[in-house]
């Protein structure tokens, strides 16, 4: 990856955005120190998302959604003795 400092890139904008659309990329630096990077867009695509894929693979407890027993209740709401 070649870098550049600021003020070549001000100079030279045109022909390093097209480099960079051909995939090559650049730092762009200021008395040395890295401050930006140019390079392409990448064009990936969102991966899709998979439904279904821990089917059968967890299990409730037959009481799942039975109410919580009353001392459980309370130490949550800080009434525990």
């Amino acid at each position: 990856m070649k870098q550049f400092n600021i003020y070549e890139p001000k100079t030279e904008l045109s022909r390093l955005v097209d480099k960079a659309s051909k995939g090559e990329t650049f730092i762009i630096a200021k008395a040395g120190t890295p401050l930006a990077k140019l390079g392409p867009i990448s064009e990936e695509k969102p991966k899709k998302i998979k439904y279904g894929l821990m089917k059968d693979k967890v299990k409730f407890a037959p009481d799942f959604e039975d109410p919580l027993p009353n001392w459980l209740l309370d130490a949550f709401e800080g009434k525990a003795e």
